[in-house]
């Protein structure tokens, strides 16, 4: 279980897990950039039930290092590490289905079973290789 990290470069000490209190966080950046934002969510959601990811796409990420092993998000809330919690994916999402499968496979790898955890709202915004293929050409033609 991954319960406690172990500090490196790439990631941080996770503190204990303290008595669960009731009640909704709620994480959200003031600026463009990486704030610190999915380090927080971590620690936060080891004890929630549930952890969603309410916007972004996937050129968002971070790392996250526990008990020596390293996982890497681009889409998935990190609460995904807490076997107990149901990770929701929501409506301002833009999910680039590919990428999304690779990280899914890569929990799989690592050992993750996110299997009936992991939901996508139906207003979730889909993108495919074709989708990014066809932006390039259009900006291209802006010169």
């Amino acid at each position: 279980s991954p319960a406690s990290a172990s500090a490196s470069k790439e990631g941080y000490l996770r503190p204990k897990p303290t008595k669960k209190s009731y009640g909704i966080d709620v994480v959200l950046g003031a600026q463009w950039g990486d704030e610190g934002k999915g380090k927080l969510v971590d620690m936060l959601s080891q004890e929630y039930d549930v952890c969603a990811r309410v916007a972004g796409g996937s050129n968002a990420g971070h790392t996250i290092v526990v008990e020596g092993k390293k996982y890497k998000f681009h889409l998935l809330p990190s609460g995904i590490l807490n076997e107990k919690a149901t990770c929701v994916i929501g409506n301002g999402v833009v999910v680039h289905l590919p990428s999304f499968l690779n990280e899914l496979d890569s929990l799989s790898s690592s050992g993750i079973n996110y299997e009936g955890r992991v939901k996508i709202s139906d207003r979730a915004h889909l993108v495919f290789d074709f989708h990014q293929e066809v932006d390039g050409r259009l900006e291209s033609r802006l010169g």
